[in-house]
């Protein structure tokens, strides 16, 4: 298994803060905890992004703006827009769900116009792609991956982290398909040892479960 040290471990941790009960006061702490721990990023819906960026000024903690959280079901040019706000807002990255359904109707046309469109309007800034794993078939992971792989995006996550946690096979099968350099997320985690297991694995990033809770031994 890799070593590595705390502060290397909390730079490959993304925080998820998306309950929709969630205050201001919910985004401080995290966004504060986050940047004393060197964590790398929190992702944040739209609404919440601007706040972020402000909150984490300064410091090296990146903010993800999610774009069609959690179902991935809006309209491509929604998404596209919603992308653009978040950027506006200051977003240093942009997370977005796969559009599953026109996937699995066949619409790979649709799938691939949708995602160019979102790393356009990224601007050259890191975008994810949340496949939601646990909803498709070994070829349809295969055939998505191939697709975030063509559309200029820069990294894929195995799920939004709400539905299930990554496991070991989810990450090493998004390794395969988009070779050893390509980013793959794992999300849902919620202890240290898990997380060192899917970097082993390949993971490049780690989804912390939603909140403070996620992690346990690196908040506090």
């Amino acid at each position: 298994m890799k070593t590595l040290s705390p502060a290397e471990l909390t730079r490959r941790v993304e925080h998820l803060l998306v309950r929709p009960d969630a205050t201001r006061r919910d985004l401080e702490q995290l966004c504060t905890a986050a940047r004393a721990q060197g964590s790398h990023a929190v992702c944040v819906c739209g609404a919440r992004v601007e706040l972020a960026r402000s909150l984490l000024e300064d410091s090296e903690v990146r903010v993800t703006g999610l774009v069609g959280f959690p179902l991935g079901a809006a309209d491509a040019d929604a998404k596209r827009y919603e992308t653009e706000v978040a950027i506006d807002h200051g977003a240093h990255e942009i997370e977005t769900v796969l559009s599953i359904g026109r996937l699995k109707d066949g619409d790979h046309h649709y799938v691939l116009r949708e995602l160019r469109d979102i790393a356009e309007a990224a601007d050259e800034r890191h975008v994810k792609v949340i496949l939601e794993m646990s909803l498709l078939t070994l070829e349809e992971v295969n055939l998505a991956c191939q697709l975030v792989l063509d559309s200029g995006a820069h990294c894929v996550c195995t799920s939004t982290g709400l539905r299930s946690a990554a496991t070991i096979q989810d990450v090493q099968t998004l390794r395969t398909a988009v070779g050893e350099k390509f980013g793959v997320k794992a999300a849902g985690l919620s202890d240290m040892q898990t997380a060192l297991a899917l970097i082993e694995a390949g993971a490049t990033r780690i989804g912390a479960a939603e909140g403070l809770g996620g992690l346990s031994g690196l908040i506090k």
